[in-house]
């Protein structure tokens, strides 16, 4: 059996009284997309920057691609790409000058692979990296991580500040290099994000663990916010009908320029939602998800630290 790619052993972060990360174990298997969720402030930041020996652990132990960070040192960092969550690329070079760099710094890269990259993201290189928006800065910071395909991704909030296209785009870049063998260790606070890239994950919230497993397994995506805007009836009929499908939470109805406005929030299957509604004339229907925030406290009755 392979050894985990991450392994972290009652892994401990203290600033002071404020304890940013409390005792967290897990171990992430080679070649496999791990994530890590939780609304900000939950610890994930802190994580990620004690594997990177970029910050020390007050307490416990990690061990990345078999070694401890602490003693890695720059050949333990080569092998690693890593996607900082607050990314600072300033400076008059240009895009491909900084990569260029970059690839001196990280080791070898093959020929034609950056502007591959490029072109799938839709970055210009020749442009001065100070004129660029922080779409596509983000998008340089995913080129210089993944370039050299190594054998571990580190990549924290990757896809900030990507529009819809690129995200899709992004997460194809994660299945290949989980189909290359590579491991991939995600931080988001992106609920659907993490459901279509990684085959685990992890909760984190107030520095702790507080569910893991396979994503399948997790009550995540249980929970859905729906606003329908009905013509032709009245609140009273609408509220009447919408009650019985979400008993804990009362679905909030209002009449508006002549129509009738209902925010329902319905956990898991939705066809008594769509049923109930198909009595009435719906003008409109948005179906979504609460941010990850709210899901991990409905789900896991936590609380969240202002520390990340």
């Amino acid at each position: 059996m392979n050894s985990p790619a991450l392994e972290l052993t009652n892994l401990h972060k203290r600033y002071g009284r404020n304890v940013a990360v409390d005792s967290i174990s897990l171990a992430v298997e080679p070649g496999t997309v791990f994530g890590l969720i939780g609304p900000n402030g939950a610890g994930k930041t802190t994580t990620l920057r004690m594997l990177l020996d970029i910050i020390r652990p007050s307490g416990g132990s990690a061990r990345v691609l078999g070694e401890d960070p602490r003693v890695g040192g720059a050949a333990l960092r080569r092998r690693i790409g890593y996607v900082p969550g607050e990314l600072r690329m300033e400076g008059r070079v240009t895009g491909a000058r900084l990569l260029e760099f970059y690839a001196r710094v990280s080791g070898p890269v093959a020929p034609g692979r950056i502007s591959g990259l490029a072109d799938r993201l839709g970055c210009d290189l020749s442009r001065p990296v100070r004129t660029l928006s922080k779409g596509n800065k983000q998008k340089l910071g995913l080129i210089q991580a993944f370039m050299h395909d190594p054998p571990l991704l580190v990549l924290d909030e990757p896809t900030s500040g990507l529009d819809p296209l690129m995200q899709r785009e992004f997460l194809g870049l994660v299945r290949e290099a989980r189909a290359n063998g590579q491991t991939v260790l995600l931080s988001s606070h992106v609920l659907s994000e993490i459901q279509q890239a990684a085959d685990k994950v992890a909760v984190l919230s107030a520095g702790s663990i507080v569910a893991s497993g396979p994503v399948d397994a997790l009550r995540l995506s249980a929970l859905r916010r729906v606003r329908a805007v009905l013509a032709g009836t009245n609140a009273d009929e609408v509220r009447v009908a919408l009650a019985p499908l979400a008993p804990a939470s009362p679905p909030q109805v209002d009449a508006r320029d002549g129509r009738v406005v209902a925010h329902v929030d319905i956990e898991g299957d939705i066809d008594g939602l769509v049923k109930t509604l198909a009595r009435f004339h719906v003008a409109e229907l948005v179906i979504e998800e609460p941010d990850l925030e709210e899901s991990v406290l409905r789900l896991y009755g936590t609380t969240a630290k202002e520390v990340d």
